[in-house]
């Protein structure tokens, strides 16, 4: 059987066409070829138009169709994976109301730090495993408070990924984990968080019907099989966020195991067996792909806004954007370790859910004109976005998660030696990269969706491990010299942002 696997990123819409008995790819592609637009109406706003995603999901299908011709009526399922905590509001007839309002807008804070402390802290981390906070309930809050004649319109509100369902099935649904990632889910009811829906206002009539994570979530109407050239009826088997889906992508199912991607966002994602919350809500709790009642399996998630991002607005400003990053990554191990004294802080893409929602924005120190070029500037940027990971796993093993080992797909940041090795050596954690992405992800969850394989070990048969970046104990204590000077730079930063960029956690109640 062949599978489809779509990956619906806010910088482009990946497609892989799949061939579920063999476990390997026979094309892929993506669109646009350059990063899609995201709207900023105000500091701190990003929204996306959701018809965007479907017309760079279409050319994406004819790019690996073409790639691949005689091959459409084999296809036997679809699965989709998607940018999380966005919002896409619709009216009765399926018609999108307004812009999306994406998972880097940071403009619903204020909403759920307030919802945080009126609720209740011990409340809300119980029962969502975290504060309310930026996430997609917040957001559906701030919609009905800044535009409540929209509101008063919406018919049923959902996630990205959920959006692309509805465009391919005529179905409006979403899932568990997508609830756990809207805020609106109660672990301990096993059921929709109704006191966050009565205190937000928001009537649980505009959640949609819940499907399954793997298994029946419509089939392709004759609409969109037209305008995909794919035949009508094939069932879309399989719907995650792409953090839940990058860590299905690389066999990341039970507890212990971490997976991490560093695209436009950077995360380390680890599985736990427990509802275990982190008390000061600096890192995120959501339903794993193969959570249940009865077997908890929770996605202990870890996220930097600033990750990719910062590195592609660092090869706008050099002036290299149609450079390849193959040759910035190579430029950048022609810097020395530590960039030469010079130092970024990543942080310019919203508020960090690891400073407590505060948003500290990017920082650029210690240059020296006569000394820095080009290539201390790219390094920079890959060492500032390592040593943020560092930064963020020393809050996880607070908690008792202690990785030996992380496990992500050979792409974006991860192609770039200086970034591996840097993670490795200051984390002291091996890396071992695979030969798959979110798209393969999706297209491997259809074929799990649709019953063909017997069991998840089955699925990942054709998996292969490309390298293994180990730790070098030679360079474990020039790494954490490095990371100290830029854990300096960043505390000073912390200390000279406050109310106006973002907030100061208060104690828990």
């Amino acid at each position: 059987m062949l599978t489809i696997g779509y990956d619906i990123g806010s910088s482009s819409v990946k497609a892989v066409l799949f061939d579920a008995e063999k476990g390997t790819t026979l094309a892929g592609a993506y669109s646009p070829k350059q990063e899609m637009p995201i709207l900023a109406r105000q500091p701190g706003w990003a929204e996306q138009d959701p018809a965007m995603w479907w017309e760079n999901l279409k050319e994406a299908t004819r790019e690996i169709l073409g790639a691949a011709p005689g091959l459409p009526d084999r296809i036997g399922a679809i699965g989709i994976s998607y940018q999380m905590h966005g919002l896409v509001v619709v009216g009765k007839g399926g018609n999108v109301l307004r812009p999306s309002i994406i998972w880097c807008d940071s403009r619903a804070t204020g909403i759920g730090r307030d919802a945080f402390d009126r609720l209740g802290h011990g409340r809300c981390l119980n029962s969502l495993l975290n504060s309310p906070g930026n996430f997609t309930a917040s957001k559906l809050r701030w919609v009905r408070e800044h535009e409540p004649a929209l509101f008063a319109g919406i018919h049923k509100y959902f996630l990205p990924g959920d959006y692309i369902a509805m465009r391919l099935t005529d179905r409006i649904s979403t899932t568990v984990p997508g609830l756990s990632e809207e805020m609106v889910w109660d672990f301990r009811a096993n059921a929709l968080a109704g006191f966050l829906l009565d205190d937000y206002g928001i009537p649980p009539s505009l959640i949609p019907e819940t499907v399954p994570t793997f298994g029946d979530q419509g089939t392709l109407v004759r609409k969109a099989a037209d305008e995909l050239n794919l035949r009508a009826g094939i069932p879309v088997t399989y719907r995650a966020g792409d953090q839940p889906n990058n860590a299905l992508s690389l066999n990341v199912l039970e507890p212990g195991e971490v997976a991490a991607t560093a695209g436009t966002s950077g995360v380390v994602y680890a599985v736990s067996g427990t509802l275990s919350p982190d008390p000061e809500s600096r890192v995120n709790s959501f339903a794993h792909v193969n959570h249940s009642a009865k077997a908890t399996r929770i996605g202990v998630l870890l996220c930097i806004n600033g990750c990719g991002i910062a590195y592609s607005w660092m090869r706008r400003i050099l002036g290299k954007a149609d450079t390849p990053y193959e040759k910035l990554n190579a430029l950048a191990a022609e810097a020395p370790a530590g960039s030469g004294g010079l130092i970024l802080l990543p942080f310019g893409n919203g508020a960090e859910r690891m400073f407590g929602d505060r948003d500290i924005g990017a920082d650029i120190s210690g240059a020296v004109f006569t000394v820095h070029s080009d290539a201390h500037l790219i390094r920079a940027v890959q060492e500032g976005v390592a040593w943020s990971f560092k930064y963020g796993m020393d809050i996880m093993t607070e908690f008792g998660m202690l990785p030996q080992v992380i496990r992500a797909g050979s792409a974006n940041m991860f192609r770039s030696r200086v970034f591996c090795e840097t993670l490795a050596n200051t984390a002291d954690v091996a890396i071992e990269l695979y030969n798959t992405d979110g798209a393969q992800g999706a297209a491997r969850g259809a074929a799990l969706g649709a019953g063909f394989y017997s069991s998840p070990a089955d699925a990942f048969k054709g998996l292969a491990r490309t390298e293994t970046i180990d730790p070098d104990p030679a360079r474990n204590a020039e790494c954490l010299d490095h990371y100290e000077r830029w854990k300096e730079a960043l505390q000073r930063r912390l200390s000279t942002t406050g109310e106006n960029k973002g907030f100061t956690r208060r104690s828990p109640a």
